[in-house]
């Protein structure tokens, strides 16, 4: 089921608005969904760390930001047929989305990865202990997310389509037993904070997921699988940190500061 509205977004109608020494890493990427890409090349975090301005980031890690400013608008001078506004989506459209496309990725890739680092680790290990490890944060993290997809399906993600149907008029709001959003919220950016340094070791362990020149197949798809998972993984973090927890905060907020 497609969510998303018929409305585009033009990057170049916001291209003027680009102030990496004002805006945060996850304004930009909000703005201008494309940007994502260029910033993973740079290796900034756009989702946990994504609250700090652009140009402290290249401060930090020694990025020349006219470099980094003329690769964004590069990119966002492309055209983007068809990528979506997710600022203007509602709350549950949202909720609708990273349920069907993030966690339906997640739910996918967790047993190849399983499958793979096991093998890696069983036949490889004895002579790269770090396969070894590496299994076993594979193993942590999907543990994990197993848990915080459950978490979200069935504790918050009804209470946001709640949120939206009583600010609509078409339902009341049912006090949750969680007291305020801002609990199961708290407990989400933890999760996603420690998912993110998990997938952050693991691309150091893996010198930025690259077999050595004489691995297996399956060894280099499960790096190549590593990859792919950590950067669905940052886009579904930033969805939700950046878009989603704001817009239920403040939809909270303001229905019960109602009359």
């Amino acid at each position: 089921m497609d969510h998303r509205p018929s409305s585009i977004v033009n990057p170049n109608s916001r291209l003027m608005k680009l102030n990496l020494q004002e805006q945060t890493v996850a304004e930009i990427v909000s703005e201008h969904y494309r940007a994502a890409e260029v910033f993973r090349r740079y290796g900034i975090d756009f989702c946990c760390g994504g609250q700090a301005r652009v140009a402290e980031v290249c401060a930090r890690k020694g990025i020349d930001p006219a470099r980094l400013q003329a690769e964004l608008e590069a990119a966002l001078s492309e055209k983007a047929e068809g990528s979506p506004d997710f600022r203007s989506w509602s709350a549950s459209l949202l909720a609708d989305y990273i349920e069907e496309r993030h966690h339906t990725y997640v739910r996918d890739k967790l047993p190849m990865l399983r499958q793979y680092s096991e093998k890696v680790a069983r036949v490889h290990g004895h002579a790269h202990p770090e396969v070894i490890r590496l299994a076993r944060m594979v193993e942590e993290l999907a543990n994990e997310l197993e848990q915080h997809l459950l978490k979200e399906e069935r504790v918050l993600f009804p209470y946001v389509r709640q949120l939206v149907r009583a600010r609509k008029g078409e339902a009341e709001l049912v006090p949750p037993p969680f007291g305020s959003v801002q609990n199961p919220l708290s407990v989400m950016r933890h999760e996603h904070d420690h998912a993110g340094e998990l997938m952050k070791q693991m691309r150091t362990l893996t010198n930025d997921f690259t077999p050595p020149e004489y691995a297996c197949n399956t060894w280099r798809v499960l790096y190549q699988l590593l990859d792919e998972f950590e950067r669905d993984l940052h886009l579904h973090v930033h969805l939700e940190n950046n878009l989603l927890f704001p817009k239920a905060e403040a939809l909270e907020k303001e229905l019960l500061a109602a009359p």
